[in-house]
């Protein structure tokens, strides 16, 4: 499995950046697909996920209302929407992915699969 995330950049706070995962190497329709990220000093926390199969999606507290997690089957690539940025959202973010379950993993220790990361930078 590779998963290349991508869309990072530098945006001021209100605004809204898209990022990607195209995954590769094998068929993920049983796969769980998901975004955390890592601030600087923090730990890798738990974003959104969302099963491949059906669409279904979880978000973190955190996110909810302002990032939206997708996927594009004929692509094969997860989106993550992020809308009304706040400088706390600052962050590297990384896509992952898991082979089936019904139940959501928050924990980073799930996740078998892993991209490189993309900064997302929110200036206030």
């Amino acid at each position: 499995v590779q998963l290349q995330a991508s869309g990072g950049g530098l945006v001021q706070a209100g605004g809204s950046l898209r990022l990607s995962c195209a995954a590769s190497g094998r068929t993920f329709n049983s796969y769980h697909m998901a975004w955390f990220r890592q601030a600087p000093g923090k730990e890798r926390e738990f974003v959104a996920a969302i099963k491949w199969s059906d669409g279904s999606t979880y978000s973190a507290d955190s996110v909810k209302g302002r990032f939206t997690i997708s996927r594009d089957n004929a692509k094969n690539t997860v989106y993550l929407q992020m809308n009304s940025l706040k400088p706390e959202d600052t962050a590297v973010y990384y896509c992952a992915s898991r082979y089936g379950g019904s139940v959501w993993h928050r924990s980073q220790s799930s996740y078998a699969y892993w991209g490189q990361g993309t900064l997302v930078t929110v200036s206030s």
